[in-house]
């Protein structure tokens, strides 16, 4: 049903590793995320999803599901900062370095992703228009005059890369 609706994106997060899943979002199936995006893609969908880094998974599994990811069909992807909301949520385990999102983020533009933002304050939805965009220009489509402002690059504050002093 939501597929019929066709919304620009279809976005599904799956938010965290195969190893620790279970215990971060217990109502959910790793694979069956991944077949969800799958069945958006093959509906013609631009389909994204977002991984929260800090919850306890290692440098290679984050690199391991950006892989599954893209081999979903995932388009889009966001890496972000586990931010604890209360004291009855799973603990941060690690502040990941800019450094490392900035690592993950090339990887993922790399394999193929067409958007890719990273960063400790960077949020699922965050650049969402350009990060659409340029899903929409990988594929050889246009974008409606009313949204080719959403084309235009640029980096911002929330990206690892605005952290980091010029070398």
């Amino acid at each position: 049903e939501v597929f019929g609706a066709r919304p620009e994106v279809l976005a599904h997060n799956l938010e965290t590793v195969p190893r620790i899943f279970r215990r971060i979002r217990p109502a959910f199936d790793y694979r069956r995320s991944l077949r969800v995006l799958s069945l958006a893609r093959e509906a013609g969908l631009v389909t994204k999803s977002n991984l929260i880094l800090g919850m306890g998974e290692t440098y290679d599994e984050v690199t391991e599901a950006l892989h599954d990811l893209h081999e979903a069909g995932c388009e889009i992807i966001t890496i972000t900062q586990y931010l604890r909301p209360s004291a009855r949520h799973h603990p941060v385990e690690r502040w990941v370095k800019p450094e490392e999102f900035i690592a993950h983020a090339d990887y993922a533009e790399r394999i193929g992703f067409a958007g890719v933002m990273a960063g400790p304050l960077v949020r699922s939805s965050y650049r969402a228009g350009r990060l659409y965009a340029q899903a929409v220009q990988r594929r050889g489509d246009e974008l409606p005059d009313n949204l080719a402002h959403l084309a235009r690059a640029g980096s911002a504050a929330q990206e690892a890369s605005s952290l980091l002093t010029p070398r």
